[in-house]
């Protein structure tokens, strides 16, 4: 796509953003986006077809400003409050861009996802790959991850489906810390780390290795890291 054609789709999807955030999904239409992108309906189908493509280019710009904000976020020595704080930041943005969360998490079209909400998930399981090596994790970080992203959206949505005056702010954080204790240990004893956290410690280390730098053929690594697995169970 040349230099021209870009600036064009750039334009047609920040002007069907705004339209988004103002005046919700209903009125992000082929029509009212050409009308104050200030173009013809005719050229908006060549970029992105009809509504649905239009909807799913919005849906990836969503995910490249929430994850935008996302990278933000610093590391600090304590993996467990870095999820905490990642947690927070989830929320927040759903709430300060509820069309666009409406949009990232509320489909009614199950299967389809913008190629930018794997690296939203890829993002969370490098945090929780941290928290794993450093022997905090009682599951693995996949199943975290999931369980994690389950309760975060749940709790976002339902905060943005309620009035302002009846969200509750501690109720939503007692869940998030309910949750995250439930997914991790305190930081083990210098001495003596538990089994499990010991599991998961070397399976996380095993994932940030090169295949080629293990002494071990791909069916043996596989079978250590189930081993790993029962462990921490």
């Amino acid at each position: 796509m040349d230099d021209a054609k870009t600036r064009i789709r750039r334009q047609i999807i920040e002007v069907a953003a705004d339209l988004l955030e103002r005046e919700g999904a209903q009125a992000v239409s082929t029509r009212s986006v050409a009308a104050a992108a200030g173009i013809r309906a005719a050229s908006l189908y060549q970029f992105f077809g009809d509504k649905d493509g239009l909807l799913a280019a919005l849906a990836v710009h969503a995910f490249d400003t929430y994850l935008a904000e996302k990278h933000t976020l610093a590391r600090t020595d304590d993996p467990v409050d870095d999820m905490r704080r990642g947690w927070d930041i989830h929320v927040d943005f759903g709430l300060r861009h509820p069309a666009f969360y409406l949009l990232m998490y509320g489909t009614d079209r199950p299967g389809r996802r913008p190629p930018a909400a794997d690296e939203a998930n890829d993002l969370l399981l490098k945090f929780l790959g941290r928290a794993a090596a450093a022997g905090r994790l009682r599951v693995p970080p996949a199943l975290a991850a999931r369980l994690l992203l389950a309760a975060v959206t749940g709790v976002t949505l339902s905060l943005i489906g309620a009035p302002t005056e009846d969200r509750d702010p501690e109720t939503f954080t007692r869940m998030r810390d309910a949750l995250i204790d439930s997914l991790t240990t305190d930081p083990p004893p210098a001495t003596d780390p538990s089994l499990a956290s010991r599991a998961l410690a070397l399976d996380a280390a095993l994932t940030t290795l090169d295949g080629a730098t293990l002494p071990l053929r791909p069916t043996e690594t596989a079978l250590l890291r189930d081993w790993l697995h029962q462990l921490a169970r």
